[in-house]
């Protein structure tokens, strides 16, 4: 019994464990939003199957009605009573029925359940029977009233047990394909949310091994490479790069302890010795500078450790030139005439004098050269004429933009963002070189000029636009912000 109650609470905890996970509430509101969906769907369709049907039942039969009437008018009563009576023996669902002004039946093969002189001319549904049926047979018919010249009542109808037929194979369906849809539904939100707990489970296990001290533990990565995969080949590269830092700084303490041991240790004793052997003043004065030196010694060690952290952590300055643009921008577009020439380009400056760009000279060199080599990769016309590329720049307030221009087949501005990122190329067959890191090359040097690449449509072609700030100062040495 006590086995038996634990089994069962066991499983009550799985199930709200399984409960109160995100992926099985995400999957079961999916699942509502597919079941209304579904509901609907299949509604309009019964809906509109229905309206359909009865469009079809109308026509016909006011088109029966109208040849009826048409032949009444050309052959009088007995020649409709005859065309009546050979289409009543024909077996089908269509209903005949003709009526004096006193409301007896002339001829035709149903018999109605309501006053025929009740019935005001048009349409109705109502209960009718057939002459050789019992009279507790009931079944359910469309018809229309038509009143002849001759005052007599024409009425032709259409049984609707196909109709009638039609709804329950409808509500049949519509609830089982609802029944099939709860039930996959339900699978898959079960298998998802069991496939993305063992996942997670593992992932916990790993964690929790890791804050017990086991720094060499790290998250499993599965063969899927599905975003469980990428978070942990980040996460791993994450306790990579901590491991790697508590390394580096498990030396650097070593270092530090043993580098400033040594000099500690001779300024004390060089201290001790003067103060105990000391007679003079000139000797008082050696010995204090001789711990003045070791100290200098101490402060060159400190300065030391602060700019390699310093560099560890990318806070060290760029070094930037007060930059004349039209002679960088100049140098570059020669360099790259002769290339430009191979692949049946022209390039073209347009640049104003006295334009400067605070900028490190080779990175901006750098970015200009992989816009230009974009532009003749990706820059040619699709008509085939030769290709223009067109560097031009402008002051934008205290920024300078250097825009590169080309009339190729140009970026689609939903992807224009994305081409930023590396590895990323637009040409599915890639048969052009290059590994999509052009741009994001770019990118990320603009970032660390204090700038920032914006990609425009050019109308055709894309125009590539390095925003950097303008140089405050006009001063040919470096400046260091």
């Amino acid at each position: 019994m006590a086995s038996s109650a634990r089994e069962k609470d066991g499983f009550r905890e799985a199930v709200l464990r399984l409960y109160r996970t995100t992926a099985f509430r995400l999957s079961a509101v999916y699942l509502l939003i597919f079941v209304a969906f579904a509901i609907f769907v299949l509604g309009y369709l019964a809906w509109n199957t229905r309206r359909l049907l009865d469009a079809q039942i109308t026509e016909t039969i006011n088109t029966e009605i109208n040849a009826l009437a048409e032949q009444s008018r050309i052959g009088g009563q007995r020649r409709l009573v005859n065309i009546i009576e050979r289409r009543s023996r024909q077996s089908g669902s269509f209903l005949y029925l003709l009526v004096d002004q006193k409301g007896d039946a002339v001829t035709g093969n149903a018999v109605l359940r309501a006053p025929v002189l009740s019935l005001r001319p048009g349409w109705t549904e109502l209960v009718y029977s057939r002459p050789d049926e019992n009279e507790e047979a009931r079944r359910l018919a469309k018809i229309r009233v038509f009143v002849l010249d001759s005052g007599h009542r024409l009425i032709v109808g259409r049984d609707l047990e196909e109709r009638a037929v039609l709804r329950e194979s409808v509500r049949r369906a519509r609830g089982w394909s609802l029944l099939m849809v709860l039930a996959l539904g339900a699978f898959g939100a079960w298998f998802v949310t069991r496939r993305v707990l063992g996942r997670l489970d593992a992932i916990a296990l790993s964690s929790g091994r890791i804050m017990e001290g086991n720094l060499s533990e790290r998250l499993p990565v599965s063969d899927n490479n599905d975003e469980f995969d990428r978070l942990a080949v980040h996460l791993n590269q994450m306790l990579d790069r901590i491991g790697g830092l508590m390394a580096g700084l498990r030396e650097l303490s070593d270092n530090v302890a043993h580098d400033l041991r040594t000099p500690l240790t001779r300024m004390r004793n060089g201290v001790e010795e003067s103060l105990r052997k000391a007679s003079t003043l000139e000797e008082s004065r050696e010995g204090l500078e001789k711990a003045i030196d070791e100290a200098d010694q101490l402060i060159r060690i400190f300065d030391a450790l602060l700019m390699i952290s310093r560099a560890e952590a990318g806070n060290l300055t760029l070094a930037t030139q007060s930059l004349d643009v039209r002679e960088a921008v100049s140098g570059i577009a020669e360099l790259y005439e002769p290339l430009a020439e191979e692949a049946g380009a022209v390039i073209e400056t347009e640049i104003p004098a006295d334009l400067r760009v605070a900028a490190n000279r080779e990175l901006l060199g750098r970015a200009l050269s992989n816009l230009i080599d974009n532009a003749l990769k990706y820059g040619k016309p699709a008509s085939g004429a030769a290709g223009r590329i067109v560097l031009s720049a402008h002051a934008a307030g205290d920024r300078i933009e250097i825009a590169v221009a080309d009339q190729g087949d140009g970026i689609p501005e939903s992807e224009r963002q994305r081409v930023l990122e590396r590895f990323v190329r637009l040409d599915p067959s890639r048969a052009k070189p290059g590994f999509g890191l052009g741009l994001s090359l770019v990118a990320a040097v603009a970032r660390m000029m204090g700038g920032a690449l914006r990609l425009e449509d050019n109308a055709p072609g894309l125009r590539a636009v390095l925003v950097l700030p303008a140089a405050l100062v006009d001063d040919p040495r470096d400046v260091r912000e």
